[in-house]
C-alpha cells in the first residue's frame, strides 16, 4: 500500500509500504477514508524533533474495519471508526481514569514500527480499547466526516484546553494561538458557556473562523501589545480561563500574563524552545494555576460525538486545504508557509 514516510527534514515522500495485517487477536486493520497533517507534525517536518529516516507519520484519521482478530468484540469489517492519535488497552487503571495517554500498552501512531495515519491503511491495537464506532450513514456524508476527524485530535484536545482552564458558564476566556487546536479551544469554550472569548491571532481567515466558532473579541497584538490589549479588553483584570495552544516560551508568557489573579492556564501547545516561560513566583503570588497537558481524546470522544452529530459543534471548518495521498508532501509545504491551516487527507 501507500503511505506517507519521513526521511529528512522537509523530506517527506509517500511510498510503497507493507500491508497492514492482523498480528495480535486484539487487532483490527482500518482501511483510511480520511486523515490529516497535524501542526504537531510540523516539528518533525522542520527537523526539530528526531525521526528515524524511513519513519511513518500521521496521528489522526477515521476509516472502515476491514479486517478484526479474533478476540475482537465492538467491531467488525464494515464499521465505520475513529481512531484516537493513541492507542490504548482500554483495561489499564490509567485508562479506567480517562487518562489513556498514560497507558502503559498504548502508543502513538507513527512511532518506530507503528503505521501512521497518512496512508492507505492502519493496523490499529487493542482496538475494543481504542476505536469508536461512527454511524454508518456518516460516511456518506462530506461535510460530517470531516468533522468527525477533528475528534481524533483537534477538536478534543482544544476541549482539554477549556477544561484544564476552568473554563466555566459566564467565564471570559483569552485563546493564545490560532491554530487548528487554539480554534477548537474557542469552539470548546463556547460549547462550555464561556461568556466572552477572546481570540489572540494576527490572521484574518483565521480569526474569522476564530468569530464563527463563537469569539466576541480578537486581539492581533503580540507579546507585550497583546498583553496590554487584553487587559484593557477586561477592565485590567486579565481573563477568568487562558487557553494555551502554541507551546512556546513567548506564548507561555503571554497566557500567564492575560490570566487574572486567582484564574487557570490550560495548556496544550507542543512545548518546543529552550524554556517555557513560567515564573512561578508570579504565578504563586496571583494564585494562577496550571493544568494541562498530552489530551486523552479518546476519554473525550464519547461525550463529544452527540454534538458533532447533530450540529451543535461543527469543527470541520479548520479544514481548509485538501489532498490526495500523493499530495501529502505539498499539503506539508503549505502548513509550514502557513497558506494551508490544517490539511485534510483524503486517500
Amino acid at each position: 500500500m501507500r503511505a506517507t514516510t519521513i526521511h529528512a527534514p522537509f523530506d517527506m515522500r509517500v511510498e510503497d509500504v507493507p500491508d497492514p495485517v492482523v498480528r495480535d487477536a486484539a487487532d483490527v486493520v482500518v482501511r483510511v477514508v480520511r486523515a490529516c497533517i497535524c501542526g504537531s507534525d510540523l516539528w518533525a517536518y522542520r527537523g526539530e524533533s528526531a525521526r528515524t529516516p524511513g519513519q511513518r507519520i500521521g496521528h489522526e484519521f477515521l476509516g472502515i474495519v476491514e479486517e478484526a482478530g479474533a478476540d475482537v468484540r465492538g467491531f467488525r469489517p464494515g464499521d465505520l471508526v475513529v481512531a484516537p492519535f493513541v492507542w490504548s488497552d482500554g483495561s489499564c487503571e490509567y485508562c479506567a481514569e480517562g487518562l489513556q495517554t498514560s497507558c502503559p500498552n498504548g502508543g502513538f501512531w507513527g512511532s518506530v514500527g507503528s503505521d501512521g495515519g497518512q496512508g492507505e491503511a492502519v493496523r490499529v491495537p487493542f482496538a475494543d480499547g481504542t476505536l469508536v464506532k461512527l454511524p454508518a450513514d456518516a460516511a456518506s456524508d462530506d461535510r460530517l466526516l470531516t468533522a468527525l476527524l477533528a475528534l481524533s485530535d483537534v477538536m478534543g484536545t482544544g476541549h482539554h484546553a477549556a477544561l484544564g482552564a476552568g473554563v466555566r458558564a459566564g467565564a471570559t476566556v483569552a485563546v493564545v494561538g490560532d491554530g487548528a487546536v487554539g480554534l477548537c479551544g474557542v469552539l470548546a469554550a463556547r460549547r462550555l458557556g464561556a461568556e466572552r472569548i477572546i481570540a489572540l491571532g494576527r490572521h484574518t481567515a483565521r480569526t474569522d473562523i476564530a468569530r464563527a466558532f463563537g469569539a466576541t473579541d480578537v486581539v492581533a497584538e503580540r507579546g507585550e501589545a497583546a498583553e496590554a490589549a487584553v487587559r484593557e479588553l477586561t477592565g485590567g483584570q486579565g481573563a477568568h480561563a487562558v487557553i494555551e495552544a502554541v507551546g512556546t516560551e513567548q506564548s507561555m508568557r503571554t497566557a500567564v500574563a492575560i490570566t487574572r489573579d486567582g484564574g487557570s492556564i490550560g495548556y496544550v501547545g507542543v512545548p518546543h524552545g529552550s524554556g517555557t516561560g513560567l515564573d512561578l513566583s508570579v504565578m504563586f503570588d496571583r494564585n494562577i494555576a496550571l493544568r494541562g497537558g498530552v489530551a486523552p481524546v479518546r476519554a473525550y470522544i464519547p461525550e463529544l460525538l452527540p454534538d458533532v452529530l447533530d450540529g451543535t459543534i461543527d469543527p470541520s471548518p479548520v479544514f481548509d486545504l485538501t489532498v490526495d495521498l500523493e499530495g501529502v508532501p505539498g499539503g506539508y509545504r503549505a502548513m509550514d508557509e502557513r497558506t494551508a491551516l490544517k490539511v485534510l487527507v483524503r486517500p
